[in-house]
């Protein structure tokens, strides 16, 4: 798990990256919660999303968004959390141009800058929202929403409100030409305290049916 430092809009980033196994390995990012409520690229959910990814077999970076551990900038509301993540996706293609496919996967904060991200760049073609803060941020910038994936949602959240995801997941699932899955953990609060195994159970699962050879998701 080598640590990186590359260079970010406000300076340079810091990061953890797991390198291709092989030639052509698909590509994963891991977006963390909020800078503001303490989130970094070390957070446990974080860090269980990077493993997963990287047990797969993927070229697999997390980082620290600007102002965050040893990462320069200071926070800016999502806007240039948006640039360190295009700048820290354009230096794993640097190094790694061969990559096939792309995947973002975010929680919190980190699954509305992966969903953003997800509308700049079309080689992201799946996506991991655990979840997403529907109720605090406007998601309608998905229009339309570009790549199949799957929200993970805690059923007793009382931050991010389920029915706020609910209502994004019925909005998205209008769409055609896209697969929108959503998985609601029971009891899981937004931190899935006591519910983290359940909550990578689903994204496992979510994970071997898209990478299966035979999904009918492209």
């Amino acid at each position: 798990m080598p640590s990186v430092i590359f260079p970010g809009p406000e300076g340079r980033l810091e990061g953890r990256f797991s390198p291709p196994p092989r030639p052509r390995a698909p590509v994963a990012m891991i977006l963390h919660p909020h800078p503001e409520g303490g989130g970094t690229m070390n957070d446990r959910i974080v860090q269980r999303l990077y493993k997963t990814f990287t047990d797969r077999g993927f070229a697999t970076l997390r980082f620290n968004f600007r102002g965050v551990g040893r990462s320069q900038g200071s926070f800016d509301n999502g806007i240039g959390e948006l640039s360190d993540a295009a700048s820290a996706l354009d230096w794993v293609q640097s190094i790694h141009p061969e990559a096939q496919t792309t995947w973002v996967a975010g929680y919190s904060f980190g699954a509305l800058i992966g969903m953003q991200l997800l509308m700049r760049r079309p080689e992201v073609r799946g996506f991991i929202s655990i979840a997403p803060p529907a109720n605090m941020y406007d998601f309608s910038f998905l229009a339309p929403c570009p790549a199949s994936g799957i929200f993970v949602q805690g059923a007793a959240d009382t931050v991010v409100q389920p029915n706020a995801v609910q209502k994004l997941v019925d909005k998205l699932r209008t769409q055609k030409h896209i697969t929108i899955h959503h998985d609601e953990i029971p009891r899981a609060n937004h931190f899935f305290e006591n519910e983290t195994e359940d909550m990578m159970k689903s994204v496992d699962n979510y994970l071997d049916f898209r990478l299966s050879p035979d999904c009918p998701i492209k």
